[in-house]
C-alpha cells in the first residue's frame, strides 16, 4: 500500500470510530495488566467473564497477593492455561509491591520482567494505560497487515516494526486498536467480509471475498 492509501485506511476507520477502545474490561493499569496476562490464548468475552467477578474484590497487586494463588484458579478457572496464569498473576503482584510500590510501570523493560508479560502485553499496557505510541501485534493484527499489504512480515516484530513506521503520526495512538477490531469483524481470518468492507479499495489483498448473491 502506498502512504496516501494508508493515509486514507485510517483516516476512515477514525472517521467510523474516533476513539476506539480495549474489548478487555478493566478498571485501572494493574487490573489491565492482569486482564492482558489472562488473555494470552483466549478470548476477550471469556475473559471479562473471568474478571468481572474478581475486578470487583481485586484492584491492587497486594489484594491479589492477599487472595492467594488457589481462590484466584476460582476465579479464572474458565481460562485457558489457568494453572500457570494464576501463579505469574501472583508472582507479578508481588514484583510490583516489592520493586514498583505496588504501582504498573510505565516502562517496557520493566514490564517484560514480569512473569507472563511479554512485548505484546507490554504494548497494549502502555497503549491503552498510559496513551503510548505502541503497535501490539496479535494475530489479527499480523493478518491485516500481511494481507493488506500495508505491513507485510513474516513475525509479529516485523510486522510491529513496518506499522510503526507507516503508519501516518496523528493515527497511532489508536492504530493498534482500529487493526485489531476490523480484523475480528471485518478482515476474518476464514472469510474476509470484503464486500461490506470500508476500506476494500485501498487494500491489497488480490483474492477479495464476493458478495453471497454476485
Amino acid at each position: 500500500m502506498k502512504p496516501a492509501a494508508i493515509e486514507e485506511f485510517f483516516r476512515r476507520l477514525s472517521a467510523a470510530n474516533p476513539e476506539p477502545k480495549s474489548e478487555l474490561e478493566y478498571v485501572n493499569p494493574y487490573t489491565l495488566l492482569v486482564a492482558v496476562v489472562l488473555s494470552a490464548q483466549a478470548t476477550d468475552v471469556g475473559v471479562n467473564k473471568a474478571t468481572g467477578p474478581l475486578f470487583q474484590v481485586v484492584t491492587t497487586p497486594q489484594q491479589m497477593i492477599d487472595l492467594g494463588e488457589e481462590r484466584l484458579r476460582g476465579y479464572i478457572k474458565t481460562i485457558g492455561l489457568f494453572n500457570t496464569k494464576a501463579k505469574n498473576v501472583i508472582k507479578l503482584s508481588e514484583i510490583l509491591v516489592k520493586d514498583f510500590g505496588g504501582e504498573v510501570p510505565r516502562d517496557r523493560e520493566a514490564l517484560e520482567t514480569l512473569p507472563g508479560v511479554g512485548r505484546k502485553t507490554a504494548n497494549v499496557v502502555l497503549n491503552v494505560a498510559f496513551g503510548e505510541e505502541t503497535m501490539a501485534v496479535d494475530t489479527h493484527i499480523f493478518r491485516v497487515g500481511n494481507r493488506t499489504t500495508m505491513a507485510p512480515g513474516k513475525t509479529p516484530d516485523a510486522v510491529e516494526q513496518k506499522l510503526l513506521k507507516v503508519v501516518p503520526k496523528p493515527y497511532r495512538r489508536h492504530a493498534h486498536h482500529w487493526l485489531i477490531l476490523h480484523g475480528r469483524y471485518v478482515c476474518k481470518a476464514r472469510k474476509p467480509d470484503c464486500p461490506t468492507c470500508p476500506v476494500s479499495d485501498l487494500c491489497g489483498f488480490k483474492e477479495k471475498t464476493k458478495a453471497d448473491n454476485a
